[in-house]
């Protein structure tokens, strides 16, 4: 099993940056691909980033495209998420997630484990 933990919201204006961060537990982490999710108030959980197990492939929203960056740190059992240019759109609970499939997936039912999120707020 992997847990998971997410850091690094918080209230930032248009334009801005953030660095979520997502720290996992568990044997399985280093095999597993992650990807980050987003749900705003109101609506579906949605697709952000993923990245696979050895940080060789990723893949993004069209929404975030060019202005976040998914990276992870192995030896950290760390996940992050660079937001750059932020929009009053990207406002949204954060999610990390774990997926034990091959292939890079966009899909929530894709995913085996999620962290609670973390909150991120852009003001216009």
């Amino acid at each position: 099993q992997v847990q998971l933990v997410e850091s690094g919201g918080g209230l930032v204006q248009t334009g801005g940056s953030l660095r979520l961060s997502c720290a996992a537990s568990g044997r399985t982490f280093r095999a597993s691909n992650m990807g980050w999710f987003r749900q705003a108030p109101g609506k579906e959980r949605e697709f952000v980033a993923t990245i696979s197990w050895s940080g060789g492939s990723t893949f993004y929203a069209d929404s975030v495209k060019g202005r976040f960056t998914i990276s992870r740190d192995n030896a950290r059992n760390t996940v992050y998420l660079q937001m750059d240019s932020l929009k009053p759109e990207d406002t949204a609970l954060y999610y990390c997630a774990a997926s034990d499939r091959d292939r890079l997936r966009v899909r929530v039912t894709s995913y085996d484990y999620w962290g609670q999120g973390t909150q991120v707020t852009v003001s216009s």
